[in-house]
């Protein structure tokens, strides 16, 4: 893993409490795929972020990220519609996005990507598949793009993000529960 890594925390709603309990180094991504996206709560998002100078991503909305000059906009693995790569982007504006597989990086990678997230790594709740440090590795040497790694990290296993070969990693429940400490 990088020396300083990237570290990214997804979010569905918006808790004060539960971002300034966050390592300022995070940054957010906010997926919310079971209701419309409301400005008012991704402007009290964004404006905490500035407050506490952390980077600030939307899923599926460029829309709404270049409106509102977000840091970026996150593209999960079932969105393979989206193409960012040709767009005139403002040099501070990052695109980031998931897959699970080889065939999905080459195409979030074709959508402009600048970082992806290749999950799942470890077991996870969700899913009985994963890929394990060995499989992640093939997948993320078969790329020369940012990888982050995503999905069953915990603090059994953070030990051994140092074996893959990722730029940073992602998590949900591990750093909602943890807070990676200030």
């Amino acid at each position: 893993m990088h020396n300083k890594p990237e570290i990214y925390y997804f979010i569905n709603h918006f808790n004060i409490n539960e971002i300034r309990k966050l390592n300022k180094n995070i940054s957010l991504i906010y997926r919310n795929y079971k209701q419309k996206f409301d400005l008012e709560i991704i402007k009290n998002i964004k404006n905490l972020c500035l407050k506490q100078q952390r980077k600030f991503y939307i899923s599926n909305s460029f829309k709404i990220a270049k409106n509102l000059k977000l840091d970026g906009m996150y593209i999960p693995p079932f969105n393979n519609l989206a193409n960012f790569k040709n767009f005139n982007l403002p040099n501070d504006f990052k695109i980031i996005g998931s897959a699970h597989n080889l065939v999905e990086l080459i195409e979030k990678k074709k959508q402009g990507c600048a970082e992806i997230f290749i999950s799942p790594l470890f077991k996870t709740q969700k899913s009985k598949f994963f890929l394990d440090i060995s499989k992640f590795n093939l997948i993320s040497n078969a790329s020369a793009s940012k990888i982050i790694a995503l999905g069953g990290i915990n603090s059994s296993n953070y030990i051994k993000l140092k074996a893959v070969k990722c730029f940073g990693f992602a998590s949900i429940r591990w750093i909602k529960k943890t807070g990676l400490s200030k």
